[in-house]
């Protein structure tokens, strides 16, 4: 039988199904990239799943652009891809994981640790980082995954309502659309995978693609007796 969890990360779509092999590398929130040293960031009316799509001469600093491509959720499993354009004129490298803060709706950072690699959360994202070369105009895809799960009923759920997404640490971060709540329940951690180099041939979504059909009969099921 296809497990729920399965099911849940194949509606996460080709964009965003990739992997790494970290086996539970975790970090404290602040220790990832530091507690933000500025005040928290400023509502971004424009910032969201159109920002990439603004000419060369909008390009930041840093030669990068990021955004979120729509989240998924199921199960109380939630999934929310993220994509880097290299928008600058110069080949762009990366080697690591996204760096993750996320704000209350008082735009208050909320603590928590981030999991590289999201196996305390899910299993299927954990392949270890490698380096990466964006030439421009390219991109890179990650995915940012958590539970709403609440276990202890005198824990106050947390959630979050803004998400900053840095490269790497030490490097400018960019606000994205969480695509709704970050609904972490009490668990107090976030996941996220490796930067992975996009495929050309691959179309930008603006969501995560649905689920394909089975193609076979799932291997925890017998397939009929032909005597019968």
């Amino acid at each position: 039988m296809i497990s729920r969890d399965t099911a849940a990360l194949r509606r996460i779509g080709a964009t965003v199904a990739m992997v790494l092999v970290l086996g539970g590398c975790t970090r404290d929130h602040r220790g990832q990239s530091g507690d933000p040293t500025g005040p928290p960031p400023a509502a971004r009316p424009e910032a969201g799943p159109t920002a990439s799509t603004e000419p060369p001469a909008g390009c930041p600093a840093t030669g990068v652009r990021i955004r979120s491509t729509g989240g998924d959720a199921a199960m109380g499993l939630r999934a929310l891809g993220l994509e880097l354009v290299n928008c600058g004129e110069r080949p762009y490298r990366l080697n690591g994981y996204p760096v993750l803060h996320v704000f209350d709706k008082e735009r208050e950072p909320v603590m928590l640790r981030v999991v590289n690699g999201a196996k305390e959360i899910t299993s299927g994202f954990d392949q270890p980082p490698r380096q990466v070369t964006l030439a421009a105009g390219e991109r890179a895809t990650a995915v940012v995954l958590w539970r709403n799960l609440v276990t202890d009923s005198t824990v106050v759920a947390t959630n979050g309502e803004f998400l900053t997404v840095a490269p790497a640490a030490g490097q400018p971060d960019e606000e994205v659309d969480p695509d709704g709540p970050i609904d972490l329940g009490n668990t107090g951690r976030i996941g996220v995978s490796a930067w992975k180099k996009a495929d050309p041939s691959t179309p930008v979504p603006s969501r995560p693609a649905p689920p394909p059909a089975p193609s076979a009969v799932p291997s925890s099921v017998s397939p009929p007796d032909s005597r019968l």
